[in-house]
């Protein structure tokens, strides 16, 4: 193999991974590149920024969640099959 293959296939590996929270910087990404040409539209930018803000919140609580619960289970599963 090349460098230019190894290089290559690098760089799609990284875009291949998906997290919710590449979702959430594209969508805020999108958001402020708008630029509002009434003040109801800038109101409703501020809005989608403060949703924005809270899915960031809520995804990053669901995550540390979710690594306690695997952590739990891996334990119970390792205390089941010492008995």
């Amino acid at each position: 193999m090349s460098i230019n293959s190894d290089w290559s296939s690098f760089l799609y590996e990284d875009v291949n991974v998906k997290t919710i929270f590449t979702y959430i910087q594209g969508l805020q990404e999108v958001i402020n590149n708008l630029k509002p040409k009434t003040i109801k539209e800038q109101n409703r930018l501020t809005l989608a920024k403060q949703h924005l803000r809270e899915i960031r919140r809520h995804a990053r609580r669901m995550l540390n969640e979710n690594a306690d619960l695997q952590e739990r289970l891996t334990l119970l599963e390792e205390s089941k099959g010492d008995e």
